[in-house]
């Protein structure tokens, strides 16, 4: 199609810089919160809990609005807009906030953090997934290029933060203009067909979700497996760092393997969708859940810094599967029309109550029985549900009894 071309190098240097912006700003953030603010566990499970909250108040909101208004770039100018001003939110109102009071710090950081990244997140993927069906072009290859780029910012994250944490931040502040300059030069062609389609898109037609059991078993998939990745990922650095002879060294290692691993990731990526495609998107889902289960049980059984970085480079293989194997099976199997807001409720907004309330459960673990211990019991859960999954997820690969369902269940109301 005319302009696929132009429009994977532009969409994908965009996953690039709002991923660099991300990484920049928040792949330190539960270090950042232990070193430099001096929150304690607890604490920290509170802000990633009041984060989640937020996020998943916006997902919803993000998700029909842009099924409503179909391939219009909206949303991307305004989170790529609100970007520009994350260096100046965190050093001189999140993080004073939290040293005057934890609690006002951790409701203002959320708002932003929550509409910016953790939820703006899901829009973008969705908004790109769909260009990418139009246009004629894989999206897990553009996807790749948000590896790299939350990759490239790691690199130097952990040295810059041993220097100053403002450095990072600042960074983050000058990606986030160039993401502006991208996405105001993305011109996306919509036909009537696909306006119409897109006005069509009701409350209604969101509630009849809810109506399909096969919906329900989709989220309970996300609740016991994808969201504990997230909980699992929030404070690990912390305990990775305490790993070494002293916080900096630890600070900077991590940075190095974080950005090793997301090269892999951005890999794999690539990977990803042979791998999807040959399984099923059903399989690939599975495969993911034994991968992150064995990672994060691993993850309390070894010892030293070696054994932690082997565990913790499984997730370069597991997240790329997981992603390309949700989109094609939301794509299989439920109405099209309703892609973002599938997206964002049946996967980011599940993902984000169920870490909204894991979070605070698994700060309080850390403190009273350990990292290690904490992570066998959150491995156990996640390889409970994916074996439920196995009896639970549809085989179909065409996706063609879920929809008959829709179909009726629209008739019927």
């Amino acid at each position: 199609m005319k302009g696929s071309k132009s429009l994977y190098w532009k969409l994908s240097a965009y996953f690039f810089f709002f991923f660099f912006t991300w990484s920049a700003s928040y792949s330190l953030f539960s270090i950042w919160l232990g070193q430099e603010i001096k929150l304690n566990g607890s604490e920290t499970g509170l802000i990633f809990s009041v984060n989640a909250i937020f996020a998943l108040c916006m997902q919803p909101l993000y998700g029909y609005i842009s099924d409503k208004i179909g391939l219009k770039k909206n949303i991307l100018f305004f989170i790529s807009l609100l970007l520009i001003f994350v260096g100046p939110f965190y050093i001189f109102i999140y993080g004073p906030l939290l040293q005057y009071n934890v609690f006002l710090g951790a409701v203002i950081g959320g708002l932003y953090l929550g509409v910016a990244f953790l939820a703006g997140i899901g829009a973008i993927e969705s908004y790109i997934e769909k260009v990418s069906r139009k246009y004629k072009f894989e999206y897990g290859k553009s996807r790749m290029w948000g590896s790299l780029g939350w990759a490239a910012a790691t690199f130097f994250a952990g040295q810059l933060f041993n220097i100053n944490p403002h450095i990072n931040f600042w960074v983050a502040s000058v990606s986030a203009i160039i993401l502006v300059t991208i996405i105001m030069s993305v011109k996306i062609d919509m036909t009537d067909y696909e306006m119409e389609k897109a006005d069509s898109v009701t409350l209604k037609d969101v509630g009849r979700l809810f109506l399909l059991k096969d919906f329900w078993f989709l989220m309970m998939y996300v609740m016991g497996v994808t969201c504990v990745y997230s909980v699992y990922d929030q404070q690990f650095p912390i305990y990775y760092a305490s790993l070494f002879p002293n916080e900096a060294l630890g600070n900077q290692v991590f940075g190095y393997l974080n950005s090793f691993q997301v090269f892999l990731e951005a890999g794999m990526m690539f990977l990803a969708p042979f791998v999807v495609n040959k399984l099923g998107a059903k399989n690939s889902l599975i495969l993911a859940g034994l991968l992150m289960a064995f990672r994060i049980i691993g993850s309390g059984l070894v010892i030293g810094p070696i054994g932690i970085s082997s565990m913790k480079l499984i997730h370069a293989l597991e997240l790329p599967i997981m992603l390309i194997a949700i989109f094609k099976y939301l794509a299989a199997n439920f109405d099209t029309r309703l892609s973002s807001v599938l997206y964002l409720v049946g996967f980011q907004f599940v993902s984000q109550v169920g870490a909204s309330i894991l979070s605070p459960i698994a700060g309080g673990l850390y403190d009273s029985v350990g990292f290690r211990h904490t992570y066998i019991i959150m491995g156990i859960m996640v390889l409970c549900f994916t074996i439920i999954s196995i009896f639970t997820l549809l085989n179909s690969k065409n996706g063609i009894g879920s929809r008959v369902k829709a179909e009726k269940i629209q008739k019927v109301i």
